[in-house]
């Protein structure tokens, strides 16, 4: 065999079986986006996020979770966290938001988002951040899974780290619209249709078991919702008088038919908008 015979060889080995990632500069940003294909982890130099102050009506939720995460940045045990419920009611924007309170704090904490979608990618992952001296909290937004999805199995070794147990510099985090994080008629399809019906559901109800907090996230009252819009004209130095305000983000929330932080903040973009104030 010719020698370059032998290099192409060489060079498809290679392709087929890459060298492990080297470790990124953890130094050079406070969050990462973890892509696959190839594995990597793109720093973010601006987190989009807001002020932990402006997440209104879910006080209990945000106490809770900001000692969770302190305890974790001081290296102390602390739970993985599923919140869920009511969309639009700022379940991501608390992660990122006490993440960056935590840091202000003076912990060296790092966010790490990870897609759903990516989730098989999670053992490799963690075998990464595991030899580092930083923390890290894991972060999947919108998580839930649909009946022919298997990545809720990849899951459990964030949940439980299989023999290896999870690395204690890494917690994770995640937000979803389901409590169990699976549609009930898949739960319910799973006891009708399974041999052992009582076993079939415990495996797809147990995968949100393994959250040590549940964080539950409700709609809010029309109070609060407009406490929210006018927490964002005091911050953002928008000026308006309360009739005209209540009367505007009253219709608002009417035509979009729901009422959440998510539309607090839409109408508040639509209303600096016209007053001709850059957010």
């Amino acid at each position: 065999m010719t020698d370059d015979a032998l290099e192409r060889i060489a060079a498809a080995l290679e392709r087929i079986a890459p060298a492990p990632l080297a470790a990124p500069d953890f130094d050079a940003a406070e969050a990462y986006v973890w892509h696959v294909d190839p594995d990597r982890l793109h720093p973010v130099a601006q987190v989009n996020r807001v002020d932990l102050g402006l997440l209104l009506g879910i006080d209990r939720a945000r106490d809770t979770l900001l000692a969770n995460t302190v305890q974790f940045a001081r290296g102390l045990s602390a739970n993985n966290a599923l919140l869920w419920g009511a969309r639009g009611m700022g379940k991501s924007s608390l992660v990122k938001a006490i993440c960056a309170q935590v840091r202000v704090q003076g912990h060296d904490l790092k966010l790490v988002e990870l897609q759903r979608e990516d989730l098989g990618s999670v053992a490799r992952l963690l075998n990464l951040l595991r030899g580092s001296d930083k923390r890290f909290v894991l972060f999947c937004d919108d998580l839930s899974f649909s009946h022919d999805d298997q990545h809720y199995k990849s899951l459990k070794a964030v949940l439980d780290g299989g023999i290896e147990g999870r690395p204690e510099n890494v917690l994770f985090y995640a937000t979803s619209n389901r409590r169990h994080l699976m549609p009930r008629d898949m739960i319910e399809n799973e006891r009708s249709s399974a041999i052992s019906p009582g076993e079939a559901v415990e495996e797809k109800v147990s995968l949100s078991d393994r959250f040590g907090l549940w964080l539950g996230f409700h709609p809010c009252s029309q109070d609060e919702y407009l406490a929210m819009i006018r927490g964002y004209c005091v911050v953002h130095g928008v000026t308006i008088d309360d009739d005209t305000l209540r009367a505007e983000a009253i219709e608002w929330q009417a035509t979009r038919g729901a009422r959440s932080g998510r539309v607090a903040w839409q109408y508040f973009t639509d209303l600096a908008g016209r007053q001709g104030v850059a957010l």
